[in-house]
């Protein structure tokens, strides 16, 4: 069975907890891990018309039989860790999830200092949850590890030996990224980033996944991507356009207001092309076309959208296998073919 990833290809925010949930729950993988930066992103999703965000764990929770992992490169918070434990308590994640032992921990004085430090939150916009600071300690090799957190012990695996077992077993496994590829710490708008890559070779070193096994890689970009905090944004438009277009939106972490911008093709395909892509997902089509709302058919997708997507896999030159037309997991068109 194969291994996939799936990342943000803009700023972040794309949509990818409700492509990851929608992957759950229609393909079931066996094995659902998580790679990324750590809480300072959130991943939100609507079951059954209520709202899960989470910032720790996989959101391939929805996914009931699933095994969830956090991976090696994943930054840990205690105190998050065990909140979503009881918020996803329907889910019975408790059971299920997996935490490396070797994470790094998120400590009280990180998040202090990320809140108080004038050039991180003031200039930069991180998001005050601790990971800039603990990522430095854990590069200085003075942080904590969760092994070394004793109420973390039922918890902790080794997630690359999970998720390599579980393909050596024929078994299906999902990657989660968080975050997205103009926040890479290498290859997005620095000083404005995040800090860690978040390409999706990236991810996959995360979890212990070697890139030969690596099967597919899917890149969701949003139909008007958007931006919190500060840095470069050249297609941002005016809070006064986004207002009339219906483009209002916070940070799940944050609860920041986005900055909203046209779609990117130049960025798009470069993205796309570090990230080695070989299936795009299209969210918010719907706020491209609203005729396009709820719509989970391809061909009675209208013209306008239809085109939206035509121009999107010219420019960007890779197929779009997924398109998110609103809320709700089921409205998503999967045109997939090789997972």
């Amino acid at each position: 069975m194969p291994s996939y990833i799936v990342v943000g290809g803009q700023w972040g925010d794309e949509g990818k907890g409700s492509i990851i949930a929608y992957l759950a729950m229609h393909d079931k993988p066996e094995v659902i891990a998580r790679g990324g930066v750590g809480t300072n992103a959130g991943h939100s999703v609507f079951v059954n018309g209520k709202k899960y965000a989470v910032r720790q764990l996989p959101t391939g929770f929805v996914h009931k039989d699933a095994r969830l992992l956090v991976g090696a490169g994943v930054l840990v918070d205690p105190e998050v860790f065990f909140y979503e434990l009881e918020h996803l308590k329907d889910f019975n994640v408790k059971e299920r999830v997996g935490i490396d032992y070797r994470c790094t921990v998120i400590e009280p004085e990180h998040k202090e200092l990320d809140r108080t430090n004038s050039y991180l939150h003031g200039k930069i916009g991180t998001t005050g949850s601790g990971c800039g600071p603990a990522n430095a300690d854990r590069v200085l090799r003075r942080a904590r590890q969760a092994k070394d957190i004793k109420e973390l012990e039922p918890y902790l695996t080794d997630v690359a030996a999970e998720v390599n077992d579980a393909l050596d077993e024929g078994k299906l496994v999902l990657v989660e990224g968080t975050q997205g590829f103009g926040l890479s710490l290498y290859f997005g708008t620095y000083p404005y980033v995040t800090s860690k890559d978040t390409s999706a070779s990236a991810i996959a070193s995360d979890v212990g996944l070697g890139p030969t096994r690596v099967d597919d890689v899917i890149v969701v970009f949003k139909s008007f991507p958007t931006r919190v905090g500060a840095g470069p944004f050249p297609t941002e438009m005016s809070q006064e356009e986004a207002e009339r277009l219906g483009l209002v939106e916070y940070g799940t972490v944050t609860g920041r207001r986005r900055r909203v911008g046209w779609f990117d093709f130049e960025f798009a395909r470069y993205s796309a092309r570090i990230n080695g892509a070989t299936i795009l997902a299209v969210t918010m089509l719907d706020k491209y076309d609203k005729d396009a709302f709820g719509v989970t058919d391809f061909d009675k997708l209208p013209a306008k959208a239809k085109e939206f997507i035509a121009e999107i896999e010219e420019k960007v030159g890779v197929p779009v296998g997924l398109i998110k037309t609103g809320p709700e997991l089921e409205h998503i068109i999967d045109l997939r073919e090789n997972i």
